[in-house]
């Protein structure tokens, strides 16, 4: 008589490990050390900071360091209490970019099409 032994293994989905560009990657990392900047500047330590955000601690130091994980608006929200400007290069409002913006997207096609294949009929 022959046992049969079923093992069950534990279905643990594994997260495909995403890649980003040097430039998207260079980005985060130069906005992380703008975020320590200017808490530095702020004399906030990192827990102060997190704590104002509604962050964990852990979150602010993958901000500060560049990663990629933390959702952007978190990333954007830290910036911008610690007054760094994230479009404002020209000290250009917000809201007249985003005007602007709104209005180039409205004179554009609505929708993008594939451009199709000519149908060889000829028989």
């Amino acid at each position: 008589m022959t046992a049969i032994l079923a093992i069950n293994y534990l279905c643990i989905p594994v997260m495909k490990q995403r890649t980003y560009s040097k430039y998207a990657k260079e980005a985060a990392l130069l906005l992380g050390h703008q975020i320590k900047l200017g808490r530095k500047e702020h004399n906030w330590s990192e827990q102060n900071l997190a704590d104002r955000a509604g962050i964990s601690r852990a979150t602010l130091q993958k901000i500060e360091a560049g990663e990629m994980s933390p959702a952007i608006g978190l990333v954007f929200e830290v910036a911008s209490l610690v007054g760094v400007n994230l479009f404002e290069q020209d000290k250009q409002p917000l809201a007249t970019s985003i005007d602007l913006t709104q209005s180039k997207i409205l004179l554009l096609p609505k929708r993008i099409r594939s451009k199709t294949k000519a149908v060889d009929d000829d028989f």
